[in-house]
Formats: C-alpha cells, structure tokens, sequence
C-alpha cells in the first residue's frame, strides 16, 4: 500500500529539476515538484518518497491530516491495549 501525505509548499528552487521545501507540520522536507508544474508557494500537495505527485486544496489537506492523526491516536491506543495484554500472560 502505498500513502502519500499532504503538506504546504514553502518554497520553490527553479533549478535543473524543480525542487521545493515541504511542510508537514512542525516538519519540513524537500521534494520534486516536477509532477507539479503548477503548484506554488501555499499551495498543499501530496507527496510520496519525494514526490509531489498532485496540488490539492488546504480543506482536503486538513481533513487527511486530521485523519492520519485520528489513526495515529488509534494505532497508539490498541498497542498500549496490546502491551498490557502481554504484560497479564
């Protein structure tokens, strides 16, 4: 399965590929915006090992933000359960 996450674009470098800073909350990592030829700074892209891939609107950024920190909480939650399973046999 394959995932791709949705962050701000905060910079672009016009260079022999097209590059740009990429913020995914308090994290920022560069990735290839050649897929992207259209996206600018403040737009939302989705981006896979690199890549932006698609611009998407910060509505729909927010919600598959706000989903992936849903599951995140939910992973959190069934291994603590997991863990305290283990911890009784």
């Amino acid at each position: 399965m394959c995932l791709a996450i949705p962050g701000k674009l905060i910079s672009v470098d016009e260079g022999v590929s097209r590059m740009g800073k990429v913020q995914f909350g308090g994290i920022t990592r560069t990735a290839c915006l050649d897929f992207v030829p259209e996206a600018g700074v403040g737009d939302y892209v989705l981006v896979h090992v690199g890549f932006a891939l698609s611009k998407i609107d910060e509505e729909e950024a927010r919600k598959t933000l706000a989903d992936l920190e849903t599951l995140a909480n939910l992973q959190d939650e069934l291994g603590a359960e997991e863990s305290a399973e283990a911890d009784q046999a």
